[in-house]
């Protein structure tokens, strides 16, 4: 398959690994551009027979996906309507965590927001030692609504995952790999996760897919839970607190490579 169409999202085909860059500057913002690539590119790798593993990357050091875009959000309109099946954002992730195929993030930077979901849906994620990672949704007056809080509890446990969702701070690599959030850091994550992903390549897919497909089956009711969390993420759009937090969240500099430098600090000046 040929995958030159994408202006956020760089396709390299090699050995059987797809390695996508992401590359959708100043801050790989998940916004309205990455979106609407991301999900056909995904839905395009996880059929694609040539693949037989998947790595994701960024080309910004600082950043592998800051968060999704809280200005697209803040326009969203009010009373939407509670949804049946997970929507498009959550989907995903779905994808990421079901094909039959193995999908590795490799994280520099920060991972805010639905990056640290889109990481978290992966397979597996190894991070450099300066990597952050970040769920400051409910500062905002919303919650993690790309499968956060879907699948932290069962990455990093109850406990945990409280403090990651509601806590809304600034979470370093080397504590995200002792909670489990990550499977290690290393010093070249993209080096480390290409050279994995080569060797998972290399076996016979059918036994890739289906010792993929038997580990997963401990992960039992992920649906339900991101109707749930869709239910509840649409249903806070119509709260005028939640709305005055997103604006201040902007007016404060969010969104900026500075504000976002400081992301988990920032989360906690947004009610003040």
């Amino acid at each position: 398959m040929e995958y030159a169409d994408f202006s956020a999202l760089r396709v390299e085909l090699s050995d059987g690994v797809a390695h996508v860059v992401i590359d959708n500057p100043p801050i790989n913002l998940f916004d309205r551009t990455l979106y609407r690539e991301m999900v056909p590119l995904v839905q395009k790798l996880a059929v694609d027979d040539d693949v037989h593993a998947i790595v994701f990357s960024s080309a910004n050091p600082e950043f592998f996906i800051a968060h999704f875009d809280v200005a697209l959000i803040v326009r969203m309109p009010e009373n939407m309507p509670a949804p049946t099946e997970p929507n498009d954002f959550q989907l995903i992730g779905e994808m990421l965590r079901t094909m039959p195929k193995a999908t590795i993030c490799a994280v520099r930077g920060r991972a805010g927001g639905g990056g640290a979901e889109i990481a978290a849906s992966a397979d597996m994620v190894f991070a450099s030692p300066d990597s952050v990672f970040c769920q400051p949704e409910v500062a905002l007056g919303i919650i993690p609504g790309g499968g956060g809080t879907a699948r932290l509890s069962r990455t990093v446990g109850r406990h945990r995952a409280m403090e990651i969702v509601l806590g809304g701070e600034d979470i370093d690599a080397h504590t995200a790999e002792q909670w489990g959030w990550i499977n290690r850091v290393v010093a070249d994550p993209v080096g480390h996760a290409l050279t994995l992903a080569r060797r998972i390549a290399t076996f016979p897919p059918q036994a890739v897919a289906e010792g993929k497909k038997l580990v997963l089956m401990a992960e039992v009711g992920v649906t339900e839970n991101l109707v749930g969390e869709g239910t509840v993420f649409n249903a806070q759009l119509s709260d005028p607190r939640a709305r005055a937090a997103m604006e201040n969240f902007l007016a404060r500099g969010g969104q900026t490579r500075e504000g976002e430098l400081r992301l988990g600090e920032l989360a906690g000046e947004i009610n003040e």
